[in-house]
């Protein structure tokens, strides 16, 4: 019985390298066509074609995580063709889960109340809220294209206002993203032109306080730090 166990396994394996199993779990878009109508200021047309936009990240980072795979298996991980798809990957992941995030955090229709323990956070790390939201559009505002991400340091657990450049430049390694507001310019181009500001402040009124909320609360890092 043994043997025939470790056969099977030693099949199994030679399976997964060939290509005839996967290895991994393929990413699946994620349907956020609930949020057409109920983000105020961002019509369907715009939406539709951000969530086609997300699921063209979804398709490429499946795509760039198979060839990899099959690389890796054909000996090929020293080659420059890998570390190029490699790279690749990093910048098509990171687009592709920042805009889950995203998503995720549109769509609210009630404010964070003064008793919430974000709210009391961030005014605690930026003196109040407006000096905080002041802070995040002007952050916004930054020549380029990118995102802006209240990040939690991993370490002292401290609130700060990231501008990520493009997808994959900049994040801080095991921090925990509170918001998230993408800047590119497909976000926002079809509706307002070239006003990112009145973007920004469309944004911010419908930001989905109780999610970020549930992203501040998670343990990993508050437990840590008090």
């Amino acid at each position: 019985m043994e043997h025939v166990t470790k056969k099977a396994v030693y099949i199994i394996f030679l399976m997964i390298i060939t290509g005839v199993l996967s290895a991994r779990e393929e990413y699946r878009a994620r349907d956020f066509s609930n949020l057409v109508g109920k983000v105020k200021g961002l019509d369907a047309e715009l939406l539709n074609l951000h969530f086609t936009l997300y699921q063209g990240y979804v398709k490429h980072s499946n795509a760039l995580s198979s060839s990899l795979e099959e690389m890796r298996a054909n000996g090929e991980d020293q080659t420059n063709v890998y570390g190029a798809l490699l790279r690749r990957f990093s910048w098509e992941y990171d687009g592709m889960r920042l805009h889950e995030l995203y998503f995720e955090n549109m769509g609210g229709v009630n404010a964070l109340g003064a008793k919430e323990a974000l709210y009391k956070k961030i005014e605690k790390d930026f003196g109040s809220f407006e000096a905080w939201r002041q802070n995040f559009a002007a952050t916004g505002l930054i020549r380029g294209i990118g995102w802006v991400i209240l990040y939690q340091d991993p370490i002292h657990g401290e609130l700060r206002n990231i501008w990520v450049e493009e997808h994959n430049i900049n994040h801080i390694p095991g921090a925990n993203p509170i918001l998230v507001m993408d800047v590119w310019e497909h976000a926002y181009l079809t509706e307002f032109g070239l006003d990112r500001a009145k973007y920004i402040e469309t944004f911010m009124k419908n930001i989905n306080w109780s999610v970020a909320s549930e992203r501040f609360l998670k343990p990993h890092i508050n437990e840590r730090v008090h």
